[in-house]
């Protein structure tokens, strides 16, 4: 798929690990990328499973499901760093938390035979749990963006795996970044041909037929209104 250059692609990442801290030799066990272009589900995605060569504790199983006999036949990250890598190249990676994902990633690149590149050496990385913090005054979950947003029943999240985790965060990402869209208000039909140009008003023009709104339109309002309030936004006569 060729992706013009002034569409803007990003992938949506999430990882599973045997651990927390790849420095204590824990590793990278599941990879999932949603790919958005123009905020856009383009319906590409990466997965894999990894084996990392290292025996998880029960308690890591417990959240993402996957078991040691599981991974055992499963890829190296070196056999399947190549595909990865061209997936994410050049995209704006979206991640939750990503200085964990980030840590993991570049742990796995600085361990393979070639050379390759860092992430942020090949990609621009926005987190969502640093976006999460300047919306909403401290940083949330995943669980609890999915639940504000109401699209936390769009994925089955019966364990916590890289690709579901992804799509839920590409649904999360569309909404915590729905803006209002700015308004061109300058005038077109200018005589003069600038559209800077300040145009006086006629005295002798017509009065203006004032048209009060119905009831029913002034629920109809309110109702609009709180949807919105609803979403954790308001109106920009409100500001």
């Amino acid at each position: 798929m060729t992706i013009d250059n002034k569409e803007e692609r990003l992938i949506i990442l999430d990882t599973e690990t045997t651990g927390i801290n790849p420095r204590e030799g824990h590793r990278i066990v599941e990879i999932g990328c949603v790919e958005m272009v123009n905020r856009q589900l383009t319906g590409r995605t990466y997965h894999a499973y990894i084996n990392p060569r290292f025996e998880m504790e029960q308690e890591v199983i417990d959240v993402h499901g996957l078991t040691n006999e599981f991974l055992r036949d499963k890829p190296l990250f070196n056999q399947v760093a190549d595909e990865f890598i061209e997936f994410i190249r050049g995209a704006e990676l979206v991640i939750h938390n990503a200085k964990f994902d980030v840590g993991f990633m570049d742990h796995e690149f600085s361990m393979l035979t070639k050379k390759v590149p860092m992430t942020y050496d090949m990609c621009t990385v926005t987190d969502t749990l640093t976006v999460s913090k300047d919306e909403f005054g401290s940083p949330k979950t995943l669980d609890y963006l999915a639940k504000f947003y109401k699209v936390d029943k769009l994925i089955d999240r019966t364990y916590h795996g890289a690709l579901i985790d992804a799509q839920l965060l590409a649904f999360v990402y569309i909404e915590m970044t729905r803006k209002q869209a700015a308004f061109n208000l300058l005038a077109s039909d200018s005589e003069s041909g600038d559209s800077n140009e300040i145009r006086r008003v006629k005295n002798d023009r017509p009065k203006l037929k004032v048209i009060s709104a119905t009831a029913d339109e002034l629920n109809a309002h309110q109702e609009r209104l709180s949807i919105i309030a609803e979403k954790g936004s308001s109106p920009l006569w409100g500001k």
